[in-house]
C-alpha cells in the first residue's frame, strides 16, 4: 500500500477529525479511502448514464420508438431516486 500526504485548511481538517470523533471512521485514511471509492462510483454512474442516454437517444435503434419511451421512462426514474438518496 503507498503513502499519500495531503494538507488540509483548518476548517476540512475538523471537518474529517469530528467524522472520526463521531465512529463513522476509525481513521482519516480510511475516510479518504472512503471517499475516493464514492467518488470513483459516482464517476463510473455518470459514464454510464452519458452511454444510456446517448443509446436512448440514437437513431439506430432496432427497437421501436414506444419501447425505448418505456426504457426512458425507466432509466430516468431511477436516476430520479438514485439522486433523491444522495
Amino acid at each position: 500500500m503507498q503513502s499519500m500526504n495531503i494538507s488540509l485548511p483548518d476548517p476540512l481538517k475538523q471537518f474529517v477529525d469530528r467524522q472520526i470523533d463521531q465512529g463513522r471512521y476509525s481513521s482519516v485514511s480510511e475516510y479518504v479511502r472512503e471517499l475516493i471509492r464514492a467518488d470513483e462510483k459516482r464517476k463510473a454512474e455518470e459514464q454510464l448514464e452519458a452511454k444510456l442516454l446517448e443509446g436512448l437517444n440514437s437513431p439506430d435503434s432496432t427497437l421501436a420508438p414506444a419501447e425505448w419511451s418505456a426504457i426512458r421512462k425507466e432509466a430516468l426514474a431511477r436516476l430520479d431516486a438514485r439522486k433523491l438518496r444522495r
